[in-house]
């Protein structure tokens, strides 16, 4: 079979204003960046926000492996699959990192023949929407230090800074680095990078409802404390205007189309191990005025996407999930059952047993929330069916709806069956609301997830982290929401640990504010807020002849 690349380049896509017909989207809102992306104007949605919203589809996955689970070829299968039934539909997906995409995860425009394209254009610079979040950040940053430089009227302690920051790209080299070593004048201090899709500027972009919002979110950003332990913000730095202006265009939903020709927005894109993981409420919000369904999905397992989405988003942007989609894998479940990767391919029916606990708590976590769900089982060549068999009646006892799903090898068709049991049961009964209560404070919403959510039977506070929850709690910021940031590799804080690990404590090592997000960012485990390429990024196997991209999955 083709390579992604190969079967995104050798597909026709329809001029971006066929895309918009289907959506009955005016041509004067929509600002076009070649012939097959444009953004579209926020003034749209003040036209159509009278119309009744469709049905909101979330495509989460189990615990994610090295052998791959496809939760983005899920989601843009199951489009092309509600189209294939003659559905209206939209996909909503995050905008790819070039972390990732230069490191070894790759991009995040689906796989086979079910991807959106210009998957190229889309996983590299696509419309600028992350650079122009990473100069807003970092503009933020030089304001500091030049205030810092000219004088320090705010009196800002320079060991008290909390804003980094950022870029998008993998490099560890500047998780700690020192600034202003080239003049006497300046205040030499301690600082680091973050990658652009962990920084506050990507949360509040993605949170805000529309312009206002989002200028009112920078405004009570703090950024660092005085040497009396005040609070200093982006308001007080003077430049919420200038950031505004940076992300004038960044803010508006970017518009593609899945292979079959569908629309898709893309628009923004968090991770969600180190942030909340979830594309804007801007471009959903919208969607949900254009189409009967909505796709989006949220990044990772359902431990950290899903529960993020339920809890920060969908209270941020006033969303009812009609349903959830649990995409899992033969080859993912018995890796939890402890196979070596090289012998997945091979039929091990007890194995895949073991490992179905996994697939148990994703379930129950679901089920927490109160919202009916699918579980979608990704096929592979390797698969037998004694283990589709094993998991289809695993899911029996579990009460739970279950569908195979074959869009990687044959696009919407290959996900039509599902997409009718999809729409089955977004009818059933939905008792939605969030995990926790607002008003806990943020010890108990950090203990509620992680004994509710991971399993865990403790949470123990570093001294470091302690320190910060004083300060947060001084600030009057406890009715924020927590945000935590853990490995994806595993239920609990650590990445060896397969399956579903009980008995565990969960280490919360920083309690860092995004108060503009509206939410406390948990550092666990050994999670890093910058990550690092591996010895064979995959850098090292990409190249451009006569302007044809080779070597990008």
């Amino acid at each position: 079979m083709k390579t992604d690349i190969e079967i995104a380049q050798s597909t026709k896509a329809l001029p971006i204003e066929k895309i918009a017909e289907k959506i009955s989207l005016p041509l004067d809102y929509l600002e076009n960046y070649g012939k097959y992306k444009a953004k579209v104007d926020l003034s749209f949605y003040d036209d159509i926000k009278h119309r009744k919203d469709g049905k909101l589809i979330l495509v989460t996955a189990l615990t994610p492996t090295k052998a791959g689970e496809g939760k983005s070829t899920t989601t843009v299968g199951l489009v092309d699959g509600l189209a294939s039934i003659n559905k209206k539909v939209m996909g909503c997906l995050r905008e790819p990192s070039l972390g990732p995409v230069f490191g070894v995860k790759g991009g995040a425009t689906g796989g086979g023949f079910a991807q959106v394209i210009p998957m190229e254009d889309i996983n590299l610079h696509f419309t600028g929407d992350m650079h122009a979040i990473t100069a807003a950040n970092n503009l933020v940053s030089a304001i500091i230090d030049n205030h810092l430089y000219q004088g320090n009227e705010l009196n800002i302690n320079p060991e008290q800074i909390l804003w980094k920051r950022c870029m998008d790209m993998n490099d560890r080299a500047l998780r700690q680095i020192q600034v202003s070593l080239n003049d006497k004048k300046a205040i030499v201090r301690n600082d680091s990078f973050v990658i652009t899709v962990a920084s506050p500027m990507m949360a509040m972009l993605c949170l805000s409802k529309d312009l206002e919002d989002f200028k009112q979110r920078v405004d009570r950003t703090i950024v660092a404390y005085s040497y009396e332990g005040k609070a200093i913000t982006i308001k007080d730095l003077k430049v919420t205007g200038s950031v505004a202006v940076l992300m004038k265009d960044a803010i508006k939903p970017n518009l593609v189309q899945t292979l079959e020709g569908n629309p898709v927005f893309i628009h923004g894109g968090p991770f969600a191990n180190i942030a909340h993981g979830s594309n804007s409420i801007i471009a959903t919000r919208l969607a949900l005025k254009c189409a009967d369904y909505v796709v989006t999905e949220a990044g990772f397992g359902s431990d950290l996407g899903a529960q993020k989405f339920m809890d920060i988003t969908c209270r941020a942007g006033e969303f009812k999930p009609s349903t959830v989609v649990i995409v899992a894998t033969i080859r993912a479940l018995k890796m939890h059952g402890n196979i070596p990767y090289e012998e997945l391919k091979q039929e091990n029916v007890e194995a895949l047993k073991m490992g179905l606990v996994n697939l148990k708590q994703h379930i129950q976590i679901i089920k927490s929330y109160g919202v009916p769900l699918v579980v979608s089982l990704n096929r592979f060549v390797s698969d037998t069916e004694n283990e589709i068999q094993s998991v289809k009646e695993f899911c029996d006892i579990e009460n739970v709806a279950f569908e195979i799903n074959e869009s990687w090898e044959k696009g919407g068709i290959g996900a039509a069956n599902l997409a009718r049991k999809v729409v089955e049961i977004v009818e059933n009964p939905n008792t939605y609301k969030p995990l926790y209560d607002i008003n806990l404070n943020i010890k108990d919403k950090i203990k509620t997830i992680a004994t509710q959510i991971y399993g865990a039977s403790d949470v123990v506070f570093t001294d470091n982290a302690l320190k910060q929850y004083d300060q947060i709690e001084s600030l009057g910021l406890e009715r924020l929401n927590v945000c935590i940031a853990k490995t994806q590799s595993s239920l609990s804080d650590d990445p060896k640990l397969l399956g579903f690990p009980k008995g565990f404590t969960l280490t919360v090592k920083a309690l860092n504010i995004s108060s503009g997000a509206d939410f406390i960012v948990v550092i666990a485990g050994s999670i890093m807020t910058m990550p690092g390429l591996s010895k064979d990024p995959a850098a090292y196997h990409i190249d451009i002849n006569q302007n044809e991209i080779v070597g990008l999955f």
